[in-house]
């Protein structure tokens, strides 16, 4: 049985780099989305100056949900996203991929 490693980056290597080497191109671009989803999500919430309690009475999710997706260690489901941005006045768009993009993770619409 193949034990599952990571090669771990030589001291000095950029995130972007070692990234490159862990993940496939389809797999940075959603990690990529991801991070810009969720970090919109957290400027909408400071932006409006309320806290994840405010954003739990408001939305009817729960904080310590609220702080797993913020901090990125669980995959919401996009229900829990829409009940999240709904309630900061925001929502998530599907829109075109572009031309020529076969596969490309469209760029998200917040």
């Amino acid at each position: 049985m193949k034990k599952n490693t990571v090669d771990f980056p030589p001291a000095g290597e950029s995130w972007a780099s070692f990234k490159e080497r862990l993940f496939t191109a389809e797999e940075r671009r959603e990690l990529d989305l991801r991070v810009e989803i969720i970090s919109e999500m957290v400027k909408a919430r400071e932006d409006r100056g309320i806290s994840q309690r405010e954003l739990e009475s408001a939305s009817g999710v729960a904080q310590p949900v609220i702080s797993r997706v913020e901090r990125g260690t669980t995959d919401p489901r996009v229900s829990t996203l829409l009940k999240l941005l709904a309630s900061l006045g925001k929502t998530l768009k599907v829109v075109p991929l572009e031309e020529g993009a076969k596969h490309k993770i469209a760029e998200p619409q917040i």
